[in-house]
């Protein structure tokens, strides 16, 4: 099997930590020390992101590996 060129979780991940950054420089620029809570928030959703990313991969590559496994077991049997 194999793996695509372009990886869409691996795209909306770089992007929603890129997002996060320019996020909390910008409001650290604009805020300054105000923007220590919204700091916080913006941090974590990055945290809530990059695990729901990774829950998401993690169910791709159980789904992808027991789909294997039954193609090879239906060869197995024929």
């Amino acid at each position: 099997m194999a793996k695509p060129a372009f990886d869409t979780l691996r795209a909306l991940a770089i992007a929603s930590q890129a997002l996060g950054l320019i996020l909390i420089i910008t409001l650290e620029t604009v805020l300054g020390d105000a923007a220590r809570p919204w700091q916080g928030w913006t941090l974590a959703a990055m945290v809530t992101a990059a695990l729901w990313i990774a829950l998401v991969r993690l169910y791709r590559r159980n789904r992808a590996r027991k789909a294997l496994a039954r193609r090879l077991d239906d060869d197995d049997d024929a």
